[in-house]
């Protein structure tokens, strides 16, 4: 196994990364975002998004649901582990690996909570089994077995039958608001395009950074 490991390689070029294409990276963002939806990637809004709390750094997979000029937005029960961690320290990173394209997005920042209207209009978007997974489930809580889950959504089912479902008090959503913003595209010989974007007072500083 480990001998399969040490010979598996994938050669990159495709794509280039060049200094002009964008002043703004989230510009330059929303542009490899369509690029990579086009192209049929499954799921391009996937990231996976990193905390740290008492026992350390964790992370896990999570869904983008916006993109404007304060940053990246998601939703999530807030008394699950990644929000207790945001509340006690809201310093976080993503990354979207956007492999089929040989692209990366590394996104270092700080999580401020969606306000509750936001949350409310989004949550309605949802689709209604979502709606009643979000009553059923206390995220990141210890269950006795799969019957417990159904159960929980069983009795919300019912709870709300005939009626519009609002958002759990404790379901909502963050922003991140980005400090760094790093772009890889994978080149040849493992020479790999990397743009580091710092946000400064007044834009962003971009840097050509060794691969």
């Amino acid at each position: 196994m480990d001998s399969d490991l040490v010979r598996m390689r994938h050669e990159y070029g495709s794509e280039s990364l060049d200094e002009d294409m964008a002043q703004d990276p989230m510009v330059l963002f929303e542009r490899w975002f369509d690029q990579t939806h086009a192209a049929g990637v499954e799921e391009p809004n996937a990231m996976v998004l990193s905390t740290v709390g008492t026992h350390g750094p964790s992370s896990r997979t999570v869904l983008l649901k916006g993109v404007d000029e304060r940053g990246f937005s998601f939703f999530t029960n807030h008394d699950s582990r990644k929000g207790h961690e945001l509340e006690t320290s809201p310093q976080c990173a993503l990354v979207f690996g956007w492999y089929a394209l040989h692209r990366q997005v590394r996104v270092e920042g700080t999580a401020a909570l969606l306000g509750r209207e936001e949350v409310e209009a989004y949550f309605a978007q949802r689709p209604r089994g979502a709606q009643l997974g979000a009553w059923a489930s206390r995220q990141s809580s210890v269950v006795a077995d799969r019957a417990e889950l159904e159960d929980a959504f069983a009795a919300a089912e019912r709870r709300f039958e005939g009626q519009e479902i609002p958002p759990p008090p404790t379901w909502g959503g963050y922003v991140v608001e980005p400090s760094v913003i790093e772009f890889w595209q994978g080149r040849a010989n493992r020479l790999h395009d990397r743009l580091r974007f710092t946000r400064i007072t007044q834009g962003w500083r971009r840097e050509r950074l060794a691969p």
